[in-house]
C-alpha cells in the first residue's frame, strides 16, 4: 500500500453484493480490504484485486478485534455489508436462534464493525471517511414471515441515522443503500439451501445482481468530499414494493 493510496474494507466480501462491491473499488484504485468467514473464496477474491483477505466474523468481538489490528491507520471507506435473512416463520411461530443471528450480523455486527473502525476512517487518506451500510427495502416496508429480518433492517436505518447525528462535523460520511430484490446466495441462505425455493423469488420477473448495488456505492463514495449520500432505494423495475412484482 503506497502512502497516498486509498483503502476500502468490505465485509461479508466472499460473494454477491460484497465481492461485486469489492470488484469496483479494487477498479478505481483502492487497496480492497476483504473481510468474511469463507476464507478460501476470499483469499482467491483477493489474489484476483491484489487485496487482502482478512477472516472475520462480525458475530465475534474477537474476530473484529483482530481483524482491525491487521488495517492500515487509515480507511477511506467501510462498507458494511455481512448479515442476510433467515427463514420465513411468522411471529406466531417466532424461531428464536434465527432471530439472534439476524441481530447479530445485520445488526450488532455493523455496529461493532463501524465502532472498530471509527478511528480508522477520522484517519482516511483522502481526508474524509466513508461508511456505505446495505440495507434493505425491509427498512421501509414490513411482510408477513418477515418480521425478524425486517426488525434488524430497520434498526439499520436508525443505527445509520443515528450516525449522521452524531459524526456531523467530523470528516465522515455516512450512506445507506436498500436494495430490492438481488439474485444472489441470500435466498438460497434463507431457505436453507432449498435451491427450487431460492430460484422461486425470482422466477419469471428480472431482478437486480449484484453489480447494480456495487455501482451505487462506487457512485456514492465517489461524489466531492461536501456531499453525503444519505439514503438510496434500488429496486427492479418488476418490483414495485416487496410482496408486488411483475412475474411474465
Amino acid at each position: 500500500m503506497t502512502a497516498q493510496q486509498r483503502c476500502a474494507v468490505v465485509t461479508g466480501a466472499s460473494s454477491g453484493i460484497g465481492a461485486a462491491t469489492a470488484r469496483v473499488l479494487a477498479a478505481q484504485g483502492y487497496l480492497v480490504v476483504l473481510g468474511a468467514r469463507r476464507l478460501e473464496r476470499l483469499q482467491a477474491l483477493a489474489a484476483e484485486l491484489e487485496g487482502v483477505a482478512i477472516p472475520l466474523d462480525v458475530t465475534d468481538a474477537a474476530s473484529i478485534a483482530t481483524f482491525a489490528a491487521r488495517l492500515p491507520a487509515g480507511v477511506d471507506v467501510l462498507v458494511n455489508n455481512a448479515g442476510g435473512a433467515l427463514g420465513l416463520e411468522s411471529i406466531a411461530d417466532l424461531n428464536e436462534s434465527h432471530w439472534q443471528e439476524m441481530w447479530q450480523s445485520n445488526v450488532l455486527g455493523l455496529a461493532r464493525m463501524s465502532k472498530a473502525l471509527y478511528p480508522h476512517l477520522l484517519k482516511a487518506s483522502s481526508g474524509v471517511g466513508h461508511v456505505v451500510n446495505i440495507g434493505s427495502v425491509a427498512a421501509h416496508e414490513t411482510y408477513a414471515g418477515g418480521g425478524g429480518y425486517t426488525a434488524c433492517k430497520h434498526a439499520v436505518k436508525a443505527i445509520t441515522e443515528t450516525m449522521r447525528v452524531e459524526w456531523l462535523g467530523q470528516p465522515l460520511r455516512v450512506t445507506k443503500i436498500d436494495p430490492g430484490l438481488v439474485e444472489t446466495e441470500f435466498s438460497l441462505v434463507r431457505f436453507d439451501g432449498d435451491a427450487e425455493r431460492a430460484a422461486s423469488v425470482y422466477a419469471g420477473m428480472e431482478p437486480l445482481v449484484a453489480t447494480d448495488i456495487a455501482d451505487a456505492v462506487l457512485w456514492a463514495v465517489t461524489r466531492p468530499a461536501h456531499v453525503n449520500i444519505d439514503e438510496i432505494i434500488i429496486k427492479p423495475r418488476d418490483q414495485a414494493r416487496v410482496g408486488l412484482v411483475y412475474r411474465r
